[in-house]
């Protein structure tokens, strides 16, 4: 168990379980006082310890001190720049985890197909609980998923009576293509994705390496979201629309409050760490190793002088140079 914070120096980095998941702040000024960062607006003053937070995400309305940054640096807390409640990320600091354990066994796990394939299976279970999916190709998958994804959008249009006819999407411009139901959709996804990326970094994970997805710096995210279309995104566009809500707005603060009454960031949080994490192993989130890569021992420590194993046996580097005869013949240089 960590120490009270009141006594944690702001290099005693806690483990991702003894820490608060996430905190937004908005419309707000944070300082430093000593090991806590201060949130201060007209109302009030909270103090909160830095080595506690696992995020602090940093909404609208809000300046932060260089102070409060170097202590939560310190303290490995990531900081990200986001829109309101958590919708959309705009720019993140250090992961909470000082090491690169997380993101080396991602990358492991999505290079080898065997592996990947796994990880992949276990998305897909979860979007077809009680099913077994553990024989299944990517075709099968991606086939029932196509099946699930449309049954959905049917019964949500039988639902609220708004015409559906199929999904439609312009990249790079979420909100210009299709009709209203698939402009609120997108706006909807953009802000799901967002909140997504925002944990994914928070833990230390990689945005880009997915493991359904691929080939763009957000694939991951796009794996994670797709986790939580059919619960948050999906039934709260169709009900927009069906009360004539169909403004980008509408859809950002839908989303929004869905996070916040479903607790979605902490599920997110667990979900990453049920993927990635074998055996709920979090010293692959919490450590930081400062190592050196060795081709035959994985790693050896860093920070350490290996003259040794040079000289170890008494012995030292002898340097000689070419020999000059002292007798040249005339005319020979």
């Amino acid at each position: 168990m960590a120490e009270p914070w009141w006594t944690t120096g702001s290099q005693d980095v806690h483990r991702l379980d003894d820490r608060v998941s996430s905190l937004y702040a908005e419309r707000c000024h944070i300082d430093r006082d000593d090991n806590a960062v201060v949130l201060v607006n007209k109302e009030r003053t909270v103090r909160v310890p830095a080595a506690f937070l696992a995020v602090l995400l940093i909404g609208p309305g809000t300046r932060i001190t260089h102070a409060a940054v170097a202590l939560l640096a310190d303290s490995g807390t990531t900081v990200c720049w986001v829109g309101q409640h958590g919708v959309r990320m705009y720019a993140a600091g250090i992961g909470p985890s000082r090491g690169s354990q997380l993101v080396l066994r991602q990358a492991w796990l999505v290079t080898r197909p065997k592996e990947r394939l796994q990880i992949a299976r276990r998305m897909y279970a979860k979007r077809f609980p009680g099913e077994d999916v553990s024989q299944l190709t990517m075709q099968q998958l991606r086939g029932r998923e196509g099946v699930r994804v449309r049954r959905l959008y049917a019964e949500h249009s039988q639902r609220t009576s708004v015409p559906w006819t199929r999904r439609e999407y312009r990249p790079g411009d979420a909100f210009a293509a299709g009709d209203n139901i698939n402009r609120v959709l997108s706006a909807a996804n953009a802000a799901l994705y967002g909140i997504c990326h925002a944990v994914i970094t928070g833990i230390g994970a990689s945005p880009a390496l997915g493991f359904v997805h691929t080939g763009s710096a957000l694939s991951f995210v796009l794996d994670i979201a797709d986790l939580y279309k059919a619960e948050h995104t999906i039934p709260t566009a169709f009900d927009l629309v069906s009360q004539g809500l169909t403004s980008e707005r509408d859809a950002r603060i839908a989303v929004r409050d869905a996070v916040t009454n479903h607790q979605l960031l902490p599920r997110i949080v667990t979900d990453l760490k049920e993927l990635l994490v074998p055996d709920g192993d979090d010293t692959l989130i919490d450590r930081d190793l400062n190592g050196l890569w060795d081709e035959e021992a994985g790693s050896v420590s860093g920070g350490v002088n290996w003259g040794h194993d040079i000289f170890d046996d008494n012995s030292f580097l002898s340097v000689i140079g070419p020999s000059f005869a002292t007798d040249t013949p005339q005319g020979q240089a």
